[in-house]
């Protein structure tokens, strides 16, 4: 009777944890957003946007969220280090893609390294929160307008939004991360996941 109970209150009471990628390339706000998320959910203080340096390798970061535990692998976006994007595609449950919306020069490039990345066969069936960023600068373009301009057709085969933000001041960014985690719970990749970790913890 107690293994039932203990089951039960598991379940009831134990938060799905969820592995999402800051995606982006170079310059985009991808750290800058990563202690925005903190401070947020957190309620701990991030590090000051003066004081973010660009990310060589990766930075990792916990949030909760709804009844959700979120971690965050925050990767570096310059061209030499987009290489080891793929060696996390394997275990990520969705994709957050920074764009810096207020430099359209790097919107070309930043299409081509999504593209990439949707199109790996690691990353099949991944959500994907894609973000106009920088909103507080002045000419930063629409998510309408850079939806328009990405005009990614590998989009068709996975839950996708794109959302304008500020990293620097937090707009936007809370009802991203809200449909986020509702864009992995029902995903049929989360499920697969899931399915993946059962059978490697039964071996």
């Amino acid at each position: 009777m107690f293994s039932l109970f203990y089951g039960l209150w598991k379940y009831i009471f134990s938060k799905t944890e969820f592995h999402v990628l800051i995606l982006g390339i170079d310059k985009a706000g991808k750290t800058t957003l990563l202690e925005k998320l903190k401070s947020i959910y957190s309620n701990l203080e991030g590090l000051s946007p003066d004081r973010i340096v660009p990310t060589v390798g990766l930075n990792i970061g916990r949030i909760e969220a709804d009844n959700s535990k979120l971690v965050f692998w925050d990767l570096g976006g310059q061209v030499g280090l987009r290489t080891i994007w793929e060696k996390y595609y394997e275990e990520a449950h969705a994709i957050i893609y920074v764009i810096d919306a207020a430099c359209p020069s790097s919107f070309e490039d930043s299409k081509s390294a999504l593209e990439k990345a949707l199109r790996h066969e690691d990353l099949r069936g991944a959500p994907i929160l894609i973000l106009a960023n920088k909103q507080d600068l002045p000419g930063a373009v629409s998510s309408e307008e850079l939806a328009r301009y990405l005009d990614l057709k590998e989009l068709n085969e996975r839950l996708y939004m794109f959302e304008a933000v500020s990293a620097y001041d937090g707009m936007g960014i809370k009802f991203g991360i809200d449909w986020l985690v509702e864009a992995m719970e029902r995903s049929k990749r989360t499920e697969t996941l899931r399915i993946r970790a059962g059978a490697a913890g039964a071996i």
